[in-house]
């Protein structure tokens, strides 16, 4: 007699308590983040290869989703490009609408609350989540607001308020501008980049959209940054599904890198920890990376092991040398997906990036967004560096 699947539900994978899809949830009672239930995976059969968007793997999602919310997110190009000893394909995330990948993963959690009647919300950001959410409530006809720490990139901020968000900055850092949200969200619907399972089911995406670009099969190995750990999560819940529908044998290793001055996850990786160990912090360039707690910390160390993945921390040197070198081949990176550029090498002199395999490369953000740090790298005057 055969298995009769659950209908998806939320899951608390650190208690195991579930929830149904139809609350207005973006957390566990015990405050613990949570995902949705396995998903079976879909075939190429079930591609809608008639939507330029994500939206053609809208059959992957839990839900059926009567309206969408897209501004042409998704379909972003890959490029392949010489790097060392190595060729690796670039996904070029900033290739979306609003300038970072962010928009897979608000594209599904605005169309789903919209979906929902959800009229107001509040998001905190390093930026590009911020920009986001604003330019999506924008197209929804919902009201945000975004709480920033105040020392975020004036670009991004900027595009924030175009959007029309109200712009609220926090003094500190990342983490005070989190605790902020979470103090205010009492009062208005939460639409957390870092803690709603449906943004995470938009960003799983790029593991059905990579499957697709590679003739519906998968790399080798996928190389990204992580602050939150977004793109870990999402590639992970992508390449299971694959794997699972019977569509791919197995899944791409996660090698995953983040700057030597904010490296919680690496810290831990290297520890053999399966939660945050004591370590170092300082400014960086990576501004997007500079989460010391990330939300999913424990989930984001699963994904990597699962994968039989690696972790790598890049001084701030190499970041910058990353962004000029990625710049001199036309690539206009901000340096928090430069980052993961700068650890190709890393990872190839481990033996985690092998020749003649296929390696993927994300980068998630364009130079546009981080117009400060790209004016200290390029607009100085002086001789700018040769790639190496």
């Amino acid at each position: 007699m055969s298995k009769v699947r659950a209908e998806p539900h939320y899951v608390d994978e650190r208690s195991g308590a579930s929830y149904p899809l139809d609350e207005p949830r973006w957390r566990g009672d015990d405050g613990a983040p949570l995902t949705v239930s396995a998903l079976p995976g879909i075939t190429r059969a079930e591609v809608d290869t008639g939507a330029r968007s994500l939206w053609r793997y809208r059959a992957a999602l839990p839900v059926p989703v009567d309206a969408p919310v897209s501004l042409g997110e998704g379909c972003t190009p890959l490029v392949e490009k010489e790097w060392g000893e190595d060729r690796v394909l670039f996904k070029l995330e900033w290739f979306s609408p609003t300038g970072s990948f962010k928009d897979r993963g608000t594209s599904v959690m605005i169309s789903l609350l919209a979906q929902r009647g959800v009229r107001e919300v509040i998001e905190d950001s390093s930026g590009n989540g911020g920009a986001s959410v604003s330019a999506y409530c924008a197209a929804a006809g919902i009201r945000a607001r975004i709480l920033a720490p105040a020392s975020t990139s004036p670009a991004k901020i900027l595009q924030s308020r175009a959007y029309g968000a109200e712009v609220q900055l926090v003094p500190g850092d990342r983490d005070a501008t989190a605790a902020e949200a979470l103090r205010q969200s009492a009062g208005t619907y939460y639409a957390s980049h870092n803690w709603h399972p449906f943004f995470l089911q938009g960003t799983k995406t790029l593991a059905y959209e990579l499957w697709e670009d590679l003739g519906f099969t998968a790399p080798d190995a996928v190389v990204t940054v992580a602050g939150a750990g977004s793109t870990v999560l999402g590639c992970d819940l992508g390449f299971s599904e694959l794997l699972a529908a019977g569509q791919i044998a197995r899944r791409p290793r996660l090698l995953v890198a983040q700057p030597a001055n904010c490296a919680p996850l690496y810290a831990a990786f290297r520890a053999g920890a399966e939660g945050p160990v004591p370590f170092e912090h300082a400014p960086t360039i990576a501004e997007g990376t500079a989460i010391r707690r990330p939300v999913r910390f424990p989930e984001v160390l699963r994904a990597i092991h699962r994968s039989d993945g690696d972790m790598a921390a890049l001084p701030e040197d190499a970041i910058a040398a990353a962004v000029r070198r990625l710049a001199a081949m036309g690539l206009y990176a901000e340096p928090t997906s430069a980052t993961a550029a700068a650890a190709i090498e890393v990872f190839r002199a481990r033996g985690a990036i092998r020749p003649g395999e296929t390696t993927v490369v994300l980068l998630t953000g364009s130079g546009l967004k981080a117009a400060p740090a790209m004016t200290a790298l390029f607009g100085g005057g002086g001789e700018r560096e040769e790639p190496r």
